[in-house]
């Protein structure tokens, strides 16, 4: 009798605990969701035709922790997604999150956004070599065009290092549909072809 109490008592609490953690993961599915917004098509036609102006002071001020800098345009997935300032759960809740260690999109070196590949990021596997991400921030829009597509080690450290141009390189955990937590990367990493301030 007693070992059937037991029995019973485990079999609810993990189906409790099962049952929470769909909650969780639908909630987090759903922001992920709402945070993208279709991207306006005049941006998504727009071939980068200006050579890139890079400055080092094109921003008045560094952004703080947890701040809307701009917006990611991905015209082939014809989706707009928010970008704020730093990589903790809080921000890429929201939205894309920008690496507080790298440069901010348009100066030159290496500006380095990641995001969830459950959430914003879900259909980022389609986007490759030859596709175009357009960021948006106060300082103007920046077109970067994808020259490489990388798949690494979810521990490997190159994806932030300094580049000699501006550069864009965008994160998210691979492979797409692993349940858990993923053991690689998937990195976008696109060079600054067009700039308009």
């Amino acid at each position: 009798m007693q070992k059937q109490r037991i029995v019973r008592f485990l079999g609810i609490s993990l189906m409790v605990v099962g049952f929470a953690l769909v909650l969780l993961n639908g909630y987090q599915y759903a922001k992920g969701i709402n945070a993208a917004k279709p991207a306006p098509t005049e941006t998504a036609t727009k071939a980068a035709s200006t050579p890139p102006k890079t400055a080092a002071a094109i921003y008045p001020r560094q952004p703080k922790v947890g701040e809307n800098i701009g917006e990611l345009i991905i015209p082939k997935l014809n989706a707009s997604l928010p970008i704020y300032h730093g990589t903790n759960e809080e921000e890429l809740e929201k939205g894309v999150g920008h690496y507080a260690g790298s440069v901010l999109p348009g100066e030159p070196d290496n500006c380095v956004l990641a995001g969830h590949r459950d959430t914003v990021f879900r259909r980022l596997g389609e986007v490759g070599k030859g596709d175009l991400l357009i960021v948006k921030t106060i300082a103007g829009e920046f077109t970067y065009k994808v020259r490489k597509v990388r798949i690494v080690d979810a521990d490997d450290r190159t994806v932030i290092v300094p580049k000699p141009k501006a550069t864009l390189t965008v994160s998210t955990c691979y492979p797409f549909h692993y349940i858990g937590a993923a053991p690689k990367r998937y990195i976008l990493v696109a060079n600054l072809v067009a700039a308009r301030h």
